[in-house]
């Protein structure tokens, strides 16, 4: 397969047929390409697109962004999942302003340099915002380059990884980086899908290997599969004139750095800790929350503690619970809190 012919067929593709209506394109603005790039890895368009609007809205550039307070940062983030990104969303942007000046490196290598930019994102930054002709290599991408090469190298191995780069390179455009960028991309999430591939409308069929040999869905090929696990725990709900008690979570493993309820390993181990507290109980249906590597069931309860329970009383139930504080329920739903929880608060 010559690079000219495929690159040819691909921009001529996406600017007869790919997505132009997105709010991140026709623009060159590096923040919010930036920001739509991060925001779209393992996240579909059409949940992105309210998240994005809303993040402009409150964080219009990077300065604004690097200003906020990480809480600021993940309560917009709620609900998108992922929050690693948030995070090294907020020093990416602290980043750009101590170290760059308040402007985004202008090469790709440069930006692999940022936290949280790795070598796809920065590529695709540099092609749309620098014009620079570099090879992205996104899930989508991957997808469609494996199954019109035919590459079936284990992309679990990073020698294959590696190899399939170096192709992506090789067919790159001489001319015309940002329509086949995006052109890649439109196939990726529109055409060439990973379980009903549109083959009889791809512009690229003719040269594609996988759909000559009828066998599209045998790429990409990666051998190594996530090991998933699950996880139990019983979830308190404490209540208090029309407050709840929430935590901080810690600044790594699931949810880190949100807010949440108390855990307890069993209901038994929450009814032991509340045995002296006043109020009254609930027990809520359980649910199963499932997450990349994980499925975690949860089982609320809610503790209602007496209106006309004082300060003091209210202190000795939060105690055993560091890092935690009151919100209101309209405080707590802006604040950076789980899908689970923010869908259980306004059940």
């Amino acid at each position: 397969m010559t690079h000219e012919g495929f690159s040819a067929a691909v921009i001529d593709w996406q600017r007869s047929h790919g997505r132009h209506g997105l709010p991140w394109q026709h623009t060159r603005d590096p923040y919010r390409v930036w920001l739509s790039e991060i925001m779209l890895q393992q996240t579909q368009v059409s949940t992105v697109l309210g998240y994005y609007e809303r993040f402009l809205q409150r964080f219009p550039d990077v300065a604004a962004l690097a200003a906020a307070p990480i809480d600021d940062v993940l309560g917009l983030w709620s609900g998108l999942g992922y929050y690693s990104r948030a995070r090294n969303l907020h020093r990416c942007a602290q980043a750009v302003m101590t170290d760059h000046g308040g402007r985004f490196p202008g090469s790709s290598a440069q930006l692999q340099g940022l936290p949280g930019i790795g070598r796809s994102t920065a590529a695709a930054v540099a092609a749309f915002c620098f014009g620079e002709r570099v090879a992205i290599l996104d899930g989508n991408v991957k997808r469609v380059l494996t199954r019109v090469l035919g590459f079936d190298g284990d992309l679990a191995q990073a020698a294959n990884e590696r190899e399939l780069w170096t192709e992506a390179t090789r067919v790159l455009p001489d001319a015309g980086i940002e329509s086949y960028t995006q052109g890649l991309m439109d196939l990726g999430a529109t055409l060439c899908s990973a379980r009903s591939p549109q083959c009889l409308l791809c512009p690229v069929q003719a040269l594609c290997v996988a759909a000559r040999n009828g066998n599209p869905q045998a790429y990409p090929v990666k051998t190594r599969k996530l090991k998933r696990s699950t996880r139990e725990h019983a979830w308190l709900w404490l209540a208090w004139r029309d407050a709840i008690w929430l935590l901080k979570r810690p600044d790594s493993g699931v949810w880190a750095g949100l807010w949440s309820l108390p855990e307890f390993d069993s209901h038994e181990d929450l009814y032991h800790a509340a045995r002296a507290w006043p109020g009254h109980f609930e027990t809520l249906p359980s649910f199963t929350h499932t997450l990349t590597h994980l499925d975690w069931t949860l089982h609320p309860v809610r503790w209602t503690l007496p209106a006309a329970a004082d300060d003091a009383q209210a202190a000795a139930c939060t105690a055993p619970f560091s890092e935690g504080r009151w919100f209101s329920l309209d405080e707590a739903l802006a604040a950076g809190l789980p899908a689970p929880l923010r869908k259980l608060l306004l059940a």
